[in-house]
């Protein structure tokens, strides 16, 4: 249908997400799709016969705007054990429909007109258009190509007068890096005596390979007095499309964010929520996730061993970073669109992270698959 109305656009450069892109060109070649960062196989029946029963208890009706007591009491007490930091479940946690939502909502919160926000590139892709949606501008900082560690130098120096929050996500997604306490305390120096404030997207908090720990922001705590945190049970639990999340900070900042919350979201589904305070009880479910996950990676990077790609690190996440000049001179979009029509393995070029377009001939696969669709794809793979 036509529509007779003149659109002046608001991000007229703005084509659909890269995610989309592949899945969608992976399901119209038949590709193994480890492009899109998604499980392909099934949480715990326990956590599905909690929302059944849920429902079936009559918990069907609105939850209070912040989220479940009982979630975010679940939340108080497991942010506790891991990080020794104590957050109030009634003005200090609030439950969002999935971390996408939170980041944005913490965005529009906190930024102006005029202001500026560091992230650091490669850059999850929401990140900018948030920014830019509330009339912010975005200011970006290197992560360094291989190791992709951050510059702090660089940062301090992009900090002006306008620089009114820094983005960080640890584990980093797409690059599987992570920052180091020491990383928090260099942070820290950069923020101390401003007003600036720091969204930690820290979503794959539990999926932390080879021993490392996860350096997480609350436990810095003066980092945590200044911080949105933001994770995810859709990561943690192995249902995405749940779309459920939280945010931990202190009173006066999650009280303007639930001044966004309110209207943009207002509440989450409330059963999923009760279900999920309910898994929790069980530490281990996101204790093991690392052991889980690593298990996984290397699963994957075995596959990859009789290929012609190199793996970079990955000490986190649910994805693998892999050169492929070693194949092909193509720039890495078309190199992934030629993986997945001629080959049969959808991927994701880094490029797709980068402002600049920056190029490094990298791309990423996610192994958070059945160890049949790991070894269908590496089949595939070491036919080149």
């Amino acid at each position: 249908m036509q529509t007779p109305i003149r659109i002046d656009s608001r991000f007229p450069a703005m084509g659909t997400t890269i995610f989309t892109v592949m899945s969608r060109l992976a399901a119209d070649c038949g590709a193994i799709n480890l492009s899109q960062g998604f499980p392909d196989f099934q949480a715990e029946p326990e956590l599905f016969d909690a929302v059944y029963r849920h429902m079936r208890a009559g918990r069907n009706q609105y939850a209070p705007m912040a989220g479940m007591p009982e979630l975010r009491q679940a939340i108080a007490g497991k942010v506790r054990d891991l990080y020794g930091a104590d957050f109030d479940p009634e003005s200090e946690i609030t439950v969002t429909a999935g971390a996408t939502q939170a980041i944005f909502t913490a965005i529009a919160a906190f930024v102006r007109p005029g202001d500026e926000v560091i992230v650091f590139a490669p850059v999850y892709d929401s990140y900018a258009p948030a920014v830019e949606t509330v009339g912010g501008t975005v200011v970006y900082a290197s992560l360094r190509f291989p190791d992709y560690a951050p510059d702090w130098a660089e940062v301090a120096r992009l900090v002006s007068p306008r620089t009114r929050m820094i983005v960080i996500n640890s584990p980093h997604n797409p690059t599987g890096s992570l920052l180091s306490a020491v990383d928090l305390e260099q942070l820290a120096g950069i923020v101390r005596g401003t007003d600036i404030v720091v969204l930690s997207d820290e979503v794959y908090e539990h999926i932390v390979f080879d021993g490392e720990t996860h350096a997480d922001v609350c436990a810095h705590p003066e980092l945590a007095a200044r911080s949105l945190v933001v994770s995810s049970f859709g990561k943690t639990y192995h249902v995405t499309g749940w779309k459920i999340g939280y945010v931990v900070g202190p009173a006066a900042l999650t009280a303007e964010f639930r001044k966004v919350h309110q209207f943009n979201v207002f509440t989450v589904h409330a059963p999923s929520q009760l279900a999920i305070a309910e898994y929790m009880r069980d530490a281990s479910r996101h204790l093991g996730l690392a052991a889980f996950y690593q298990a996984k990676r290397d699963f994957f990077r075995a596959q990859l061993a009789g290929t012609p790609f190199v793996p970079l690190a990955c000490r986190g996440t649910y994805f693998q970073l892999a050169r492929y000049d070693a194949i092909s001179d193509r720039p890495d979009r078309e190199f992934a669109e030629w993986l997945t029509r001629d080959i049969g393995v959808a991927v994701i070029p880094v490029s797709a992270f980068n402002p600049d377009g920056r190029d490094d001939r990298v791309v990423r696969f996610c192994f958070a698959k059945q160890e049949a669709t790991l070894a269908a794809a590496g089949e595939r793979l070491r036919r080149l």
